[in-house]
């Protein structure tokens, strides 16, 4: 899915390179688990269908806009934008919001989220399959406040990551599990090996628990986990309207200062 964002991190031996060919055929690799993507969309509508009818909708790592189209077929009035460092990605994204005249409700910005001008608040945001690529918490703990940072006071992060205690018993039968996945969708055998290889190296494969710690600690109440499917977990969470009087406070402090 985000695997892409792998191109930002730190520590990546051989970071994904993402050029036209590849990402066009992106989503026909894993077209037979379209199930479970197609799961995990109909249950963010139930989580945002009460956002309102005219409601902004940050996309994080929209890559080819999937859950973008699902959402923006399903609520006519909302606007979206999408964040996607990877241009054929992007690309591809708007070229389907071309085709399914959304287009006009969209905002396509190439690059990373720090790079995003300011704007309007948004009503909510998706994160999906990008923060596990963050090794470091701190790094990871940056990107929720970042979005954090762009909610208005409420509004829901929906986050889906790979997460499980790498230590248990429970984790090594959910990763062969895992692998039976990957073979189904016709995944080559080398390149099962290197993602199992990558998990807890290039992948930080955390407790939910710890997940769900990290998201708490960066701008947001206490997450609720609403899907599990194998390793992924998703979770959605409100902006706790605390982080913004802690960040007006900071704002006026440091005014005072240079006062």
């Amino acid at each position: 899915m985000q695997a892409y964002w792998l191109s930002r991190m730190q520590n990546q031996e051989s970071p994904i390179v993402f050029d036209r060919e590849r990402a066009s055929s992106y989503d026909k690799r894993f077209a037979k688990l379209a199930p479970m993507r197609d799961a995990l969309h109909l249950l963010i509508r139930f989580v945002l269908s009460e956002l309102p009818t005219d409601a902004r909708i940050l996309c994080v790592g929209a890559g080819t806009g999937l859950e973008l189209i699902y959402l923006a077929q399903a609520f006519p009035q909302w606007q979206f934008t999408a964040v996607e460092p990877v241009a054929p990605m992007l690309d591809i994204c708007r070229q389907r919001a071309e085709e399914c005249g959304i287009a006009s409700r969209c905002t396509f910005h190439e690059g990373y989220l720090d790079s995003l001008p300011a704007s309007h608040s948004f009503d909510a945001a998706t994160c999906l399959l990008v923060s596990h690529f963050f090794m470091q918490q701190d790094q990871r703990r940056n990107l929720f406040s970042q979005i954090a940072s762009r909610l208005c006071p409420n509004g829901y992060l929906v986050s889906a990551d790979l997460a499980s205690d790498m230590s248990t018993s429970a984790y090594q039968s959910l990763s062969e599990v895992w692998v039976r996945m990957l073979r189904y969708s016709e995944v080559p055998a080398e390149e099962i090996e290197k993602f199992r290889a990558s998990y807890g190296r290039n992948t930080a494969v955390l407790p939910p628990l710890e997940v769900e710690s990290i998201i708490a600690s960066s701008g947001f109440d206490t997450p609720v986990l609403f899907l599990q499917t194998l390793l992924i977990h998703a979770w959605y969470a409100r902006r706790t309207p605390r982080s913004l009087e802690v960040k007006l406070s900071t704002v006026a402090e440091k005014s005072s200062e240079v006062d």
